[in-house]
């Protein structure tokens, strides 16, 4: 519940929880609390690093997949299974990504060295020029993103938000099985 003396506006999410009180007020409601406003966070959040990625001519996903690449370390290359798992995408999507990554130049496809059947995506050197000016805008945005919290906040945030995606990832089903 919101105090008078409290200095938090009433945005939506205090709105939706008022409405819930009043209508079903029998049930615990507070989860709304927290889920809603991260919720909303999250399409907020999502809108603005999209700008980002669009001054580049890339999506989010394009720009997962070369950033995955560059992480790699020299020389820039990954299987796309790989890929897929360090984007957390199917690897159907996968090979729509790379497909578009590798019209735009961004991307070679080779044979593995070692599996004749596997390939091995790699980063072309547009694509690795790409996405070092893309990242660095990216990491700009982010702390723009950020700079509305104390540094003390943003600790605590982080560490909450760490704990909790553990217990949640902790839980879900291992891929492997």
């Amino acid at each position: 519940m919101v105090c008078m003396d409290d200095p938090q506006p009433l945005d939506r999410v205090a709105r939706i929880q008022a409405d819930w009180r009043r209508e079903r007020p029998d049930l615990d409601i507070s989860p709304l609390g927290v889920i809603g406003r991260l919720h909303r966070l999250a399409g907020h959040l999502t809108e603005e690093l999209c700008l980002v990625y669009g001054r580049y001519g890339l999506s989010e996903g394009e720009f997962d997949v070369l950033c995955a690449l560059r992480r790699a370390g020299e020389p820039c290359e990954r299987a796309p299974g790989e890929l897929a798992a360090h984007t957390m995408v199917t690897t159907g999507a996968m090979t729509k990504r790379i497909d578009r990554l590798e019209r735009a130049g961004l991307v070679t496809r080779r044979r593995a060295d070692d599996d004749q059947r596997g390939r091995i995506v790699a980063l072309t050197q547009p694509g690795r020029e790409l996405i070092d000016q893309a990242f660095a805008d990216h990491m700009r945005n982010e702390r723009r993103l950020l700079s509305r919290l104390t540094p003390a906040e943003n600790t605590a945030l982080e560490g909450l938000l760490t704990t909790w995606l553990s217990h949640v990832e902790d839980t879900r089903p291992s891929d492997s099985k």
